[in-house]
């Protein structure tokens, strides 16, 4: 390892490949039977219960911006004082995709400790 100018450290490359290629030599992974594990199949039902409906959402609200104003005059109407709906719903559209992200985010770190739960018990 050497230091940065930050103070932090930096991995060498040659020690980091040299340890990655010892890992690959000594450990093989049956990807079959990870895939066919209860925790895998637990972990993929997991995710597709939270991604699907975030999905739908997100795309039901982002859908509702251009088709409100396309067909309808629902957004013209001021919301506060000269800026109308349409701008509003607008900015909305932003402060949730933060939202869905900031979720998302923090869901998929209880998702990667069980991946790592997962992988420990591939290697016994």
């Amino acid at each position: 390892m050497l230091p940065d100018f930050k103070g932090g450290i930096v991995l060498d490359i040659k020690e980091e490949t040299q340890e990655l290629a010892e890992r690959k030599k000594g450990a093989r992974i049956d990807y079959t039977a990870i895939a066919e594990s209860p925790a895998f199949r637990n972990l993929i039902a997991q995710k597709k219960k939270f991604i699907l409906p975030l999905s739908l959402f997100f795309l039901a609200f982002y859908f509702t911006l251009p088709i409100l104003t396309a067909y309808t005059k629902v957004l013209n109407n001021p919301a506060f004082g000269s800026i109308s709906w349409a701008w509003v719903f607008a900015f909305a559209q932003f402060v949730m995709t933060w939202v869905l992200c900031s979720l998302y985010s923090k869901k998929a770190a209880s998702y990667d400790e069980i991946v790592e739960e997962i992988r420990m018990e591939a290697k016994q």
